[in-house]
């Protein structure tokens, strides 16, 4: 079974329905997922650089104390799916080209799940920058991909290659994050495991 997820790897939602997926799918040993990351960009006017936290949380939200109500609800919603998040320890809220070039790059290795996984983790949960080369190389090493395979990969030809995916959801009109496109369902948001589970059932009683 085909599922595309659309993602930003800046978004605690995605986070959510990344592990909830996960959780689903080891309910269906006998099934073959073929997952696919679809890049999403919830800032596509980032500075390469990334901006101050802060800066962010006052341009996005008007101050820290008018998001933390979402921030609180996403915590508890992360908590449910058996993580910590500590969004405090975020410093910096980046720009994510680089670190979908690294999902991209670990699909050739079939390690896309783990990569992701580590890619949230370590923003979420470490509070490290996912746009910093050093750390997204880290990353790739820990996973047996070189630093000179990753950094190779990092190019203009990828880079508009990222850009061009990042359209998709332009076209099909997904202005926000995660996105499910399981077999015939269109689904939005960080869906409980019930509802993924249900999703999927739905669709395999159709073939």
């Amino acid at each position: 079974m085909e599922i595309n997820i659309f993602a930003d790897t800046i978004c605690g939602w995605c986070y959510i329905g990344h592990k909830n997926l996960n959780t689903v799918i080891k309910k269906f040993p006998n099934i073959k997922f073929e997952i696919k990351h679809i890049p999403f960009q919830l800032n596509p006017d980032m500075p390469l650089e990334g901006i101050a936290r802060d800066k962010y949380l006052e341009i996005k939200f008007g101050g820290k104390k008018f998001a933390e109500p979402m921030y609180e609800n996403m915590k508890l919603k992360a908590k449910e799916s058996g993580m910590n998040f500590n969004l405090d320890k975020i410093k910096k809220t980046p720009n994510t080209i680089l670190s979908h070039l690294l999902i991209i790059l670990s699909e050739r290795f079939n390690i896309q799940n783990q990569i992701k996984e580590k890619i949230y983790q370590s923003y979420f949960i470490d509070g490290l920058d996912i746009g910093d080369i050093y750390v997204l190389t880290n990353i790739a090493k820990q996973h047996d991909i070189s630093e000179e395979i990753f950094k190779n990969f990092i190019n203009d030809k990828n880079i508009e290659d990222v850009n061009s995916k990042i359209l998709i959801a332009k076209r099909k009109n997904i202005s926000g994050v995660p996105f499910y496109e399981i077999g015939n369902d269109f689904i939005s948001g960080a869906q409980s495991v019930t509802h993924l589970e249900s999703a999927i059932n739905s669709n395999l009683n159709q073939n």
